[in-house]
């Protein structure tokens, strides 16, 4: 241990990395120092493969994909030669102790390498932790290194050294093209001001550490392929915070998911004891056991915690601060400090880990085997079920994602309904999907299965619900029982649709019809809609079903089209003889309306959100598959907008709207004809500074009694008795309204704001909320009752036009799977 401190302090304090040693060093690779300069990834890229060839009896590159604007994503996995010779045996192995790997043969748990996952750069301007993983690399494979050479027979190292190349080439490619031949370190120099959307999140303005569970991104999802086949024990996540705090690491805050175990918990501490070893040598600041807790399951810590392993996250004080910036208390920060910070608590993790690595096999098992039992959770089976196959298969893809086992349900039980949080007889509706906590990832099926999490504080980072039930738009129970399921059939998928000489029912009831029907209209297919029932061949098709009819369409092969469409979104069209029905409107009525191609622009640019425009951009390009302009709102007091018949307003503060010329140009785009679309606080704005729309007056209690003045040390959780991170709620929907086509009368919202808007008169109140509609979440004992009686949802007829407001985000995170019809509803139906 003292002959490593000597070696470490001579690393840290001398900043010398030139060392003789048969690999290239960092610097000597970049050509300057390490900290001097931001790297692009492409040079960290060929500096990790470079060591590889230098060194490869000890570390292999495994490349797991490409980012959207084409960078390359790779780990290095570095083991001793014996071990390397072996990897492909220990991974198995490694599997074999969590139960994924079914192969009868069983798993060795002693004198095996645990598995060290270290993940940096999932923010790109958080840009320190990749160049911090170029020292790490060279640290650990340098020749001489006796300790790491030590360390490396007793576990295997994986490093990512950059999850979010996209967001760090934008950030560094911005940075060096502001500073001048010396860092400027006045914190008012424009090369700390980052431009918007910042480097911080992916191509699509994502941020990637909060997709882990959901994989909503093409980073997350190939990555996530990968940490799926090795299941760390120990799993770190570099970041970034703001330049005046100083450096976080485990343990973390409450709250704590009660799934996490004491183990969990005790070695975070092992850990932060010996990271603060080191920062107290150096006389470093740092912090723990505040502000980022372990809750929300789709962090870089959470995520791995939920699946076995030990998840940290690790805060360096960083962002905006560039190569060097004075922070409040006069100290100059550069990003040489911010490297071997990183540096620091990099070896450190690896050098604990080493040592407790018999401790972390064995305690890896043992949370295995408990998942295996069911142990520790009161419901053993989960049940959801639906009229639309592809709304279950949308949850059975999330469960592959996540190597969540999955079966059916077979006989009469009792459990909790979601719908009315009652207990009642399980009754399931055509499709279902059931999963049972007695499998390997029990631990976090659970946590995205359980109807309500239990929350033992509420000061937390993020949103405090999730539920896929409702998240998903699911009829769901729990049940207590341990049940054997049946085998999940085969998938049957749509082929062999007939031809028909004079047109097609098409269903519509999922997101899968809306995704059809912008494809049948982007090959210029003419569709229509029935804005009341129909029934054919004595089947009753609601309010919103398609209609594709010879009429109108004789320039296109739309029988052709209308097949290929049902293939690829696997639903089955009804073919027609006759536009007269049973009951009904027939085809040529009123009721039967021509749905119009929307030409669609988003707002986008500085005052929108950064990930809310880049949300719905997102939704346009990958999901729905349908074009879409991006204006800059700063741009729109010079923009054409009678190019675009549908314009949407995603959630940001929006200065330009204090123009009255801004506001009367969106108002005389709505009633020339045009539809406009707000979300969030883009509603609170335009819909109440230039549609009429008003947030229902809330009244707060400012009388304070003697016995509960304020205390100033508590202000911070004085404060949570007013906010709601991010529940959920259930609105009640006017389901025969075009914003509704397709759902039940039930919809469930995650709010993460106050406003509810007076119900209108000049409109549709589409989606409202009574007096108890309360889910699940936290929400402030001060605002709780506030959240009642208006609407969320809703259209106005203005002029010739509509304006669509929606008082919370349909599409939170591209994982609310349920909003995503409804905001394609907003786009083709409502006119």
């Amino acid at each position: 241990m003292r002959k490593w401190m000597m070696l470490f302090a001579w690393i840290v304090c001398t900043g010398s990395l030139m060392a003789q040693s048969t690999i290239t060093s960092p610097d000597a690779f970049l050509g300057y120092t390490v900290g001097s300069r931001f790297t692009r990834h492409h040079q960290i890229v060929d500096y990790f493969k470079l060591i590889a060839k230098e060194r490869p009896d000890w570390v292999t590159i495994v490349p797991y994909g490409t980012t959207n604007e084409g960078r390359e994503l790779l780990v290095a996995i570095i083991a001793n030669p014996a071990n390397h010779q072996q990897l492909e045996e220990i991974r198995k192995n490694n599997l074999r102790l969590t139960g994924l790997l079914k192969d009868n043969v069983a798993p060795v748990s002693n004198n095996v390498p645990p598995i060290l996952w270290l993940s940096y750069n999932v923010h790109g301007n958080e840009a320190a932790s990749s160049e911090a993983a170029m020292l790490t690399l060279y640290t650990l494979l340098k020749p001489d290194n006796k300790e790491a050479q030590e360390w490396l027979q007793h576990e295997i190292i994986i490093m990512d050294p950059c999850i979010n190349p996209d967001g760090r080439d934008r950030y560094i490619n911005w940075y060096n093209s502001v500073v001048g031949t010396h860092m400027n370190v006045d914190v008012q120099s424009r090369e700390h001001m980052e431009p918007w959307p910042g480097g911080r999140t992916n191509h699509y303005n994502f941020d990637l550490n909060r997709d882990w569970a959901w994989q909503t991104q093409i980073e997350t999802q190939q990555r996530l392929k990968l940490y799926q086949q090795w299941m760390p024990q120990v799993h770190v996540d570099y970041h970034e915070q703001g330049f005046n705090e100083p450096y976080y690491f485990a343990p973390a805050a409450e709250p704590y998911h009660e799934v996490i175990t004491k183990w969990q918990r005790d070695f975070q501490v092992l850990i932060g004891k010996n990271n603060a070893s080191y920062f107290d040598k150096n006389g470093w600041l740092y912090f723990t056991k505040e502000r980022f807790d372990l809750f929300y399951p789709s962090y870089g810590d959470t995520y791995p915690l939920y699946n076995g392993a030990i998840g940290m996250t690790f805060e360096q004080g960083g962002i905006r601060a560039g190569l060097g910036v004075i922070n409040d208390d006069g100290d100059t920060l550069t990003l040489r400090d911010r490297v071997m910070h990183h540096f620091t608590t990099g070896i450190s993790t690896v050098q604990v880990s080493a040592s407790q690595h018999q401790q972390l096999i064995d305690n890896f098992k043992k949370y295995y085997e408990n998942n295996n039992n069911a142990a520790n959770t009161m419901y053993k089976t989960y049940v959801v079920s639906s009229n639309d196959q592809n709304k279950i298969n949308a949850v059975k893809q999330l469960l592959d994602n996540n190597k969540i086992e999955y079966g059916i349900l077979d006989g009469n039980y009792k459990g909790y309904y979601y719908a009315t949080h009652t207990i009642e007889d399980v009754k399931l509706q055509k499709y279902q999907l059931a999963v049972t906590m007695y499998q390997p990832k029990s631990s976090l099926a659970r946590v995205l299965f359980e109807p309500k999490s239990t929350l033992f504080d509420s000061a937390t980072y993020d949103i405090t619900a999730w539920s896929i039930p409702y998240s998903y738009g699911l009829d769901a129970y729990a049940i207590n029982e341990k049940i054997v399921l049946k085998q999940y059939p085969e998938t049957v998928t749509v082929s062999n649709i007939p031809n028909s000489n004079y047109g097609y029912i098409i269903p519509y009831q999922s997101f899968n019809a809306a995704k059809l029907l912008a494809y049948l209209i982007s090959n210029k297919v003419k569709v229509r809609v029935t804005a009341r029932p129909i029934t054919y061949n004595n089947i009753t098709y609601p309010d919103g079903t398609l209609l594709v009819l010879k009429t109108s369409n004789d320039n296109v092969n739309w029988v052709s089209l209308v097949q290929q469409a049902a293939t690829k979104f696997n639903i089955i069209p009804v073919p027609v003889n006759t536009g007269m029905m049973q009951k009904g409107p027939d085809f040529g009525s009123s009721d039967i309306n021509v749905v119009n191609t929307p030409k669609v622009a988003l707002i986008t640019g500085e005052q929108s959100s950064a990930t809310d425009a880049g949300e719905v951009w997102n939704y346009f390009d990958q999901a729905l598959q349908y074009p879409v302009t991006l204006l800059n709102a700063i741009d729109v007091y010079r923009l054409n907008l009678s190019a675009y018949n549908v314009i949407i307003i995603p959630d940001g503060y929006y200065r330009v709207f204090n123009d009255k010329a801004v506001a009367e140009k969106f108002k005389t785009f709505v009633q020339s004809g045009g539809k406009l679309i707000t979300l969030q606080n883009a509603t609170a704005i335009v819909g109440t500074n230039v549609f009429g729309l008003k947030l229902k007056a809330q009244k707060f209690d400012d009388t304070i009694a003697l016995n509960k003045l304020p205390v100033y040390d508590q202000q911070g959780r004085d404060r949570l008795s007013f906010s709601i991170p991010g529940s959920i709620y259930s609105v009640q929907l006017d389901n025969t309204n075009p914003l509704a086509y397709g759902y039940d009368k039930t919809f469930y919202t995650l709010k993460q704001n106050l406003d509810v808007y007076d119900f209108v008169t000049d409109g549709w109140n589409v989606g409202t909320i009574a007096n108890n509609n309360y889910v699940a979440g936290f929400v402030g004992n001060n605002v709780k009752d506030k959240i009642k009686n208006g609407v969320l949802f809703g259209t106005q007829s203005v002029g010739k036009g509509v304006y669509v407001f929606m008082a919370d985000d349909p599409i939170f995170r591209m994982f609310w799977e349920n909003g995503k019809l409804m905001l394609s509803n907003a786009i083709f139906m409502v006119n």
